[in-house]
Order: C-alpha cells, then structure tokens, then sequence
C-alpha cells in the first residue's frame, strides 16, 4: 500500500519532472487549496493511468518511478474543466487516462521525449468526440474577467499554478515551488526564469484579465524545467524554449484555441531539433 500511494505521488510529481512523493504530495496539497474537486480528480486520472499500465504489463520501474501517472493526473483534471460532471464526464476520464497511458508507452518505447504529449492527444480526442456525438457534455463559456493593471506577484505564482489548471491561488503556486525544491534546486531556479520572463508580457498586452491568472507562463515554466543544466549553454537553450513557448502561447490563445501545453512540447521539441543541427554542422560544440 505504502508502495502504491508512493507511485500515485511520484506520478504528480512528475508534472514538474520531480520523480519525488514528497513532491507530489505538495503538489497535490496544491490543487486542493485550490479546488479539492480538481485534486480529486488527479488522483483519478493518476490511479487509472498506472492501473492500466499494471493490467498493460508495462515495466514495472516506469510505472514506480510515476511515469505512467502524471499525464493521467493532467487529464484527470482537464476532465473537470472542460466537460460537464456526472457519469459522462466519469467514463471520459477513464477513456482518457487509460489512452493517455498508452500513447505514453509508445514514446516510451520508442524513446522519444513524449512529455505532457499523451495528455494532449488524449484531451483533443475527447474535445473532438464530444464535440460530434454530445456536444452538450461541454460546459457554458465563462465570461473572461477582465483587469485593468498587472498584478505582477499573483501572475508570477499562477505561472506554476496553471500546469494543473489551477490559477485561482497565489498558495497553489507557492506549494508547486515548494515541491520542485524539496528534490531538485537547479530545477527551482530555472523554474523561477521561466515564471519571470513571461511577466514582460505585461507590457504588450491591452487586457490584464488572462495575464494575471498566469495563462501566458506556465508553458514557460515547463519549458525551463525540462531544459535545466549546469553550463550557460543550457540555460541558453532553456531561455530561447521559455521565449518560444510565450510566442507560442500568445498566438494560440489569439487565435482562440484550446492551447493546454502545445507550446511546451512543441518549443522543446524544436530546441532539442536544433541542438542536434548545431551539433551536426559544427557550431556550439560545446553544447
């Protein structure tokens, strides 16, 4: 039993690339201040996505290590943002996390940094079968609050919160930032780079309603996270994912789509595409 809760921890953790219960607990502390709905609904989508990697018979160190459990844990509460609750959105959270438990194995087989990858294929075919066969499922858009200032320090703490949906808690952010520095300190601080360069949004944007809920940084942080290292040339990269992720975010939110962590994956994914060009061609051996 202890083994197990430490799997569906190490599972949250790992949002935040931290393979650490104690983590993950604060983590999950997080979202409940937040919204303890949301919190139960990780845990959901947590446990059904290492149960179907158990009855799946995947290797048993990917599952420990929560691999298998932090993109069920990001479907989980999706589930309670944008789809209605009830039975419905019940068995969409099962079909989600176990599919996003699958498409996790193939990029796992394959080697290939999936990332939060298998959470937004998962949500998309959900978003795109509701969409055609219960429409109805998806709750009625909220009107945006809109602001007329920066509020810099809240903006700055729902930067972390809102990798989980959560950007209603200044203290949600401080338990995310507590739960990447009890394991992991180099991580923290390219976390805190990828939390401030979003702020200079600020300074472009006409309305303060989305910016201040930290819609323009959380891809950000992500970005600086996965990209951490001890040389100036990692902390290049990372600056030149979180910059790419903020463009990447802003376009889609103009456009109007359901963006969830499309500019993390795509903006690391292009930095680690370039760092092999650069390695191929010559230039920045060192990197």
């Amino acid at each position: 039993m202890q083994n197990f809760i430490s799997v569906i921890l190490r599972g949250i953790g790992q949002v935040f690339f931290q393979r650490n219960a104690l983590s993950g607990l604060l983590m999950l502390i997080g979202i409940a201040v937040s919204d303890w709905r949301a919190a139960l609904l990780a845990l959901a989508g947590n446990i059904i996505g290492n149960l179907t990697a158990a009855v799946c018979r995947y290797a048993p160190k990917e599952i420990e290590e929560g691999l298998y459990g932090f993109n069920g844990t990001l479907v989980g509460i999706a589930i309670g943002v944008f789809f209605r609750s009830g039975w419905e959105g019940a068995a969409l959270l099962v079909a989600g996390s176990a599919l996003s438990t699958w498409i996790t194995h193939i990029f796992l087989q394959t080697r290939k940094p999936g990332y939060t990858a298998p959470f937004i294929l998962a949500i998309w075919v959900l978003l795109g079968a509701v969409a055609l066969l219960a429409p109805t499922l998806r709750p009625e858009a909220v009107t945006e609050t809109v602001a007329a200032s920066p509020r810099w320090l809240q903006a700055f703490t729902l930067h972390f919160g809102q990798v989980m949906f959560q950007g209603g808690s200044v203290i949600t952010g401080l338990c995310f930032m507590a739960g990447i520095a009890v394991n992991d300190r180099l991580a923290l601080r390219y976390a805190l780079w990828g939390a401030v360069l979003p702020l200079a949004v600020a300074f472009l944007s006409p309305d303060f309603g989305e910016y201040n809920t930290g819609l323009y940084g959380y891809n950000a942080v992500l970005c600086a996270i996965a990209l951490a290292g001890h040389t100036r040339c990692d902390f290049l990269w990372a600056t030149v994912a979180v910059l790419l992720s903020v463009a990447l975010q802003w376009l889609g939110m103009a456009a109007g789509a359901i963006t969830l962590t499309v500019p993390f994956v795509l903006a690391v994914w292009a930095v680690l595409l370039l760092k092999r060009l650069c390695r191929k061609i010559g230039i920045m051996r060192s990197l």
